[in-house]
């Protein structure tokens, strides 16, 4: 997923639906909802590695705090690697 362009947190979801292939429609477009889908609910990913490129975009997003969300996140999922470059 690039995240060049990403400025907010709507801007991140927009990116995740386009770039990651197949979304269910019913994903909730949250932290949350991205947890529950990395382990099997809607927004399931269905690949083994999922890469955010040009994250450092992502360090403003909530004062710093969405990116270590999604670095918890990476650290509590096996079932999806989450690669941050």
């Amino acid at each position: 997923m690039n995240c060049a362009a990403v400025q907010d947190e709507a801007g991140f979801w927009a990116a995740y639906m386009r770039d990651v292939p197949d979304i269910h429609p019913g994903f909730g477009r949250n932290l949350a909802a991205f947890r529950d889908a990395l382990w099997g609910g809607p927004g399931w990913p269905d690949a083994d590695e999922v890469r955010f490129t040009n994250s450092d975009s992502l360090g403003s997003l909530r004062g710093g705090t969405f990116v270590q969300c999604l670095e918890e996140i990476a650290r509590e999922v096996n079932s999806v690697r989450l690669v941050f470059s």
